[in-house]
């Protein structure tokens, strides 16, 4: 495990506020004051430049505090963990709207959401962004968009007629050409308020625009963001193994865990490879591996208590539901193909 100020400060909010509430949130919604305490605690810039009011920190160190985050209260962690791609994208960004969002997205002035994993479908094409008075129009819909009331901002995604993708800045509310369905009735995750966003004509300028790519270019820069395992899932997997140490198991969690750790060290290693798109059939691998361990700690955490885990309030059952859901988050058709093939022969 890596030592820093920051992971201090996510174990500290994970201990005291996440984990201690994390029942009654994925009961209800994530609260704003969740998201208030993780925006004071500077975590929302781990990865964001110094010179923006960002820590800087290297990818380790953010990597555990997505774990950390996610093993207290995966609800609350889907939602702030979107704002960590707008904000490197930014850092990466010669475009003016870097200097004018940056730094409040660093410092957690604002949030920001996603809602661009629909050109993960190409060439289905959910939103089309059409050039248009200075600006680009955008029209379709937006399957999945957490955080709807939480957020300040999302960077939004289209494909225009030459297969290019343009990434723009667009405020996270009701306005002229965006429309949200009502929050979404969920397995897991609901408290994370997901709804799907219908876009008519929504006009943005081309000052809000941090990124135009061509989509065979995305597509390659993307794989290691698809193909890796997700700290999330070792941040569920380790607090099931809690769960299943404190079920009066510690043998079993011990055993589980050794082989966890395996392959999170590795995952970790080809995470931080200097030519991220390589080895990609060993980073799927090893993500579908990081899936049956979950589902092997979840599982066991649930057999070891036995039948008050089928309580609403059991750390095991929610866990075993959050798993459920990091089965498909992120899911590309690569993906996919790859954990079901590895079912098919297990």
């Amino acid at each position: 495990m890596t030592t820093s100020p920051l992971i201090a400060r996510a174990r500290e909010l994970a201990d005291s506020l996440l984990a201690p509430n994390a029942a009654r949130v994925d009961q209800g919604e994530v609260p704003a004051s969740h998201l208030d305490a993780i925006r004071r605690s500077g975590l929302l810039g781990v990865s964001a430049p110094e010179a923006y009011g960002g820590a800087g920190a290297p990818d380790a160190v953010a990597r555990e505090i997505q774990e950390i985050l996610a093993g207290a209260c995966c609800s609350t962690w889907f939602v702030q963990t979107q704002h960590h791609t707008p904000v490197r994208l930014l850092a990466k960004s010669e475009l003016p709207v870097r200097e004018r969002l940056l730094r409040p997205l660093a410092t957690g002035g604002l949030l920001a959401g996603i809602a661009y994993a629909h050109v993960r479908a190409f060439p289905r094409i959910a939103v089309r962004a059409t050039a248009e008075r200075d600006g680009w129009r955008f029209d379709g819909t937006v399957p999945w968009y957490t955080g709807w009331g939480l957020n300040d901002v999302m960077l939004l995604a289209g494909v225009t007629d030459a297969d290019e993708i343009v990434f723009a800045f667009a405020d996270a509310r009701k306005q002229p050409g965006l429309r949200a369905s009502a929050p979404m009735r969920l397995a897991a995750l609901t408290a994370a308020r997901t709804v799907s966003l219908d876009l008519d004509g929504l006009w943005l300028p081309e000052s809000a625009v941090v990124l135009r790519t061509p989509q065979e270019k995305f597509a390659l820069l993307d794989i290691p963001r698809s193909t890796n395992a997700s700290p999330a899932v070792f941040g569920v997997t380790y607090a099931a193994l809690r769960v299943l140490a404190e079920s009066g198991e510690p043998g079993t969690a011990d055993a589980l865990r050794a082989r966890v750790d395996e392959v999170r060290g590795r995952a970790y290693e080809l995470a931080d490879h200097p030519v991220p798109h390589e080895h990609a059939e060993e980073r799927l691998a090893l993500r579908t591996r990081a899936y049956d361990l979950m589902r092997a700690a979840t599982t066991a955490a649930v057999v070891a208590g036995g039948g008050r885990t089928m309580d609403l309030r059991g750390p095991a059952q929610r866990l075993a539901r959050e798993g459920m859901f990091l089965l498909i988050q992120g899911q590309t058709s690569v993906v996919r193909r790859a954990h079901l093939d590895a079912l098919a022969q297990s």
